[in-house]
């Protein structure tokens, strides 16, 4: 099937797409940095515990830069290639500066200059953006060397967008040239670089599934399954303290929105007593290949940790809804996870995307993100764009994260079958005493696909799913248009119904309870079987 669907997209595609990734991320919460911090004429301090721990910025370690009167104090890493500066980027870190650490009159500001450290005197042919600060505050301060105002050292030097020889960036505080002193922390240094390429990119124009949540109650039963089985009898996955219920306290749709409420609150369940209760749900709607996009709230408060993402239909993990339809057959990381966003509360204005394979053995090795400094006062629009080539990842259409392994196997690349979507707050034992309840707020999640394939050429049996399933008298079938036809079988292989199917519903209030088989069949006599339970 992948290669026919190949042979189609390939003539397909938009007139441009965008690549984006972000390529420096540094929090300094690891002894060791990613990158080497140097300091000139001051102290540095890459492992600092933060003094000032607020909403803006509850990050546990930052990075202490102290200039006690250096004439040049700055702080400098080398990048280790070349920064592309052609296409839109940004450079971001968080900043405070305590006025109670300055002397002298130098004004306020944050120097970012770009240097080629190849050379035998690197700032000679350096470039420059200052902006001011505010003392006494976290600040995220951005620089684009494209939109801002810059300074080259050599007047005669080209553009910073047309050169190619910056791999060092160094960073100054209140200017150069003096004696003053000041001390300032430093946060979530990120780089991001998007360029224009030659696209491969299918139009995902088709709105295939959605949830609105344009009503009141309880969630869609027809559309979302409360995730609540503890799945080693005990505790969650990573580490969470939570229990995830079925009560309309933890998931609740309201004034248009869906509230995944993460609570504090002594809670039993399965035997077993927990001091935190939230929300898991999973879709009833498994795909392939599709543009998910989701606009969300995002919860506060250190601890909390919530979860825009997928797995695989075939995974293996008692009490998920497909699990319980017959589709266990494969262990985690060996059926895919594709995190379209996760966001931790002890690093605020970071949002971050990720995906796991057997190839990294699970672990968070391709990842990517960016700030987003509102991200819990304001609604943003997180999407997945998922092609047979590549999954990209962006936030209010501005890409972060792109994943193309050069070799596409079972390791890398467990994505060329069904995943569903999943939404939890989770909590984690670092969550605060104080904590009360914080809410994921979702507006709407909204799945296309590309209107374009010819059905008529491709297999997409495999997109097709019935639900609910136990049914007691009607069973739906989402892209129901793939089906001409059904039959029904008992756990003795008889035939007990078969039809054409005219409907996108099935009714099964004839059969007795108990398990049976229910084959679908194409236009193209392909054929997929799947188990239907009857209660």
């Amino acid at each position: 099937m992948k290669n026919k669907i190949l042979q189609i997209i390939s003539v397909l595609f938009l007139s441009y797409t965008v690549q984006a990734q972000t390529d420096i991320i540094e929090d300094f919460e690891t002894t060791t940095p990613n990158y080497n911090w140097v300091g000139d004429d001051c102290n540095v301090d890459t492992h600092f515990a933060n003094p000032f721990i607020t909403s803006q910025n509850n990050s546990t370690f930052v990075l202490k830069y102290n200039d006690d009167g250096g004439d040049y104090a700055n702080v400098r890493f080398d990048y280790g290639e070349n920064f592309d500066l052609s296409g839109s980027h940004a450079f971001n870190m968080m900043i405070y500066v305590p006025s109670s650490s300055l002397t002298g009159n130098s004004p306020n500001q944050i120097s970012l200059k770009l240097q080629n450290a190849n050379l035998p005197e690197p700032w000679s042919t350096q470039t420059e953006i200052i902006k001011p600060i505010t003392l006494d505050q976290w600040q995220t301060v951005s620089f684009n060397f494209n939109q801002d105002n810059y300074i080259n050292l050599d007047p005669n030097s080209p553009a910073p967008q047309l050169r190619t020889d910056f791999n060092r960036v160094l960073i100054q505080i209140n200017g150069e040239a003096n004696t003053d002193e000041v001390t300032a922390y430093i946060d979530n240094f990120t780089y991001t670089c998007t360029t224009t390429t030659t696209p491969t990119t299918p139009i995902f124009d088709e709105l295939v599934w959605q949830d609105e949540f344009n009503y009141s109650g309880a969630v869609d039963s027809e559309k979302w399954f409360h995730q609540t089985l503890l799945p080693n009898g005990n505790s969650w996955f990573n580490g969470e303290i939570q229990h995830y219920t079925d009560r309309l306290e933890n998931a609740e749709v309201s004034n248009g929105t869906l509230k995944i409420r993460a609570k504090s609150e002594v809670f039993t369940d399965q035997g077993v007593t927990k001091t935190h209760t939230s929300a898991r749900l999973n879709s009833k709607f498994a795909f392939t290949y599709e543009r998910v996009k989701i606009r969300a709230k995002l919860p506060t408060g250190i601890g909390t940790w919530p979860a825009l993402w997928l797995l695989g239909q075939n995974i293996n993990e008692d009490g998920a809804y497909w699990d319980n339809q017959g589709f266990d057959t494969t262990a985690w990381p060996a059926c895919g996870e594709i995190d379209i966003m996760e966001h931790w509360g002890n690093n605020q204005d970071y949002v971050s995307s990720a995906i796991h394979t057997p190839s990294s053995f699970g672990g968070t090795v391709n990842y990517g993100g960016r700030m987003l400094p509102n991200a819990s006062n304001a609604f943003h629009d997180y999407e997945m764009i998922w092609t047979p080539d590549y999954i990209e990842f962006r936030v209010d259409g501005v890409s972060h994260y792109t994943y193309e392994p050069e070799v596409k196997n079972s390791s890398t690349w467990p994505f060329d079958a069904n995943q569903y979507l999943l939404l939890n707050v989770a909590i984690l034992p670092s969550i605060s005493p104080s904590f009360t309840e914080s809410s994921l707020e979702i507006d709407y999640v909204r799945i296309y696909q590309n209107s374009t394939l010819n059905q008529a050429e491709v297999n997409r049996l495999n997109e097709v799913s019935i639900y609910p399933n136990p049914a007691k008298h009607l069973v739906n079938l989402n892209r129901a248009k793939q089906v001409s036809n059904y039959i029904i079988y008992n756990q003795l292989g008889q035939v007990v119904s078969k039809a054409a199917l005219v409907k996108t519903q099935i009714n099964v209030s004839d059969l007795a309870k108990g398990a049976y088989s229910i084959k679908l069949i194409d236009a193209q006599q392909n054929t997929r079987t799947m188990k239907l339970v009857i209660q």
